[in-house]
């Protein structure tokens, strides 16, 4: 830690006190061997405050920072749309599982009736509109996920991770979820 402080120190003393810069070969005397001080210092002025007046110096510091654009400059990408609806996807079909099980868990207590005859008497009494729709709502997320799963077992593996082949798979996935998706509704 001291070698390479004097080391500086000694060329900045080498090259304050030469008029020319050519003049270097003229060596001078090692910071070490003066009798100045080779640290410099300067007075500091401290004074002691509050947390709190510490904390609104800090925040008003961070309120000054430059912002990055991270997301503003970048042209949006269908990899990123799938990510985001991949981890919506699986946390809409763990929820709803849990939501359904705790439900189902809980009905006897309450005098619900969510037996599978309960369940599909109910269902059969909706329009066809109402059936199809509420199908696809519930198959969807289902196909997706399990696509885009198969997607990124097969990134696993090293195989189709090239801009063009992530593309081709992701719009791939999306036309697959859409067609098996309406396909159960159908059923």
């Amino acid at each position: 830690m001291l070698a390479p402080r004097l080391v500086q120190l000694s060329t900045r003393r080498i090259l304050a006190f030469q008029r020319s810069p050519l003049a270097l070969h003229r060596l001078a005397t090692p910071a070490i061997a003066t009798h100045k001080p080779f640290i410099s210092s300067r007075p500091s002025a401290t004074q002691t405050i509050k947390d709190s007046t510490a904390y609104s110096i800090l925040e008003q510091q961070r309120r000054n920072r430059p912002v990055s654009p991270h997301l503003t400059i970048y042209k949006p990408q269908v990899s990123w749309y799938l990510s985001a609806l991949n981890r919506i996807t699986g946390s809409v079909l763990s929820g709803g599982f849990y939501v359904f099980g705790v439900a189902y868990l809980c009905a006897p207590l309450f005098g619900w009736h969510l037996d599978s005859a309960s369940i599909a008497a109910a269902f059969g009494a909706w329009p066809v509109a109402a059936k199809v729709l509420l199908k696809t709502g519930i198959a969807m997320p289902f196909t997706f996920h399990s696509f885009n799963g198969i997607r990124h077992l097969i990134w696993d593996t090293g195989a189709a991770l090239t801009n063009k082949q992530v593309v081709r798979t992701g719009w791939t996935v999306v036309g697959l979820s859409v067609v098996s998706s309406v396909a159960l509704a159908m059923i």
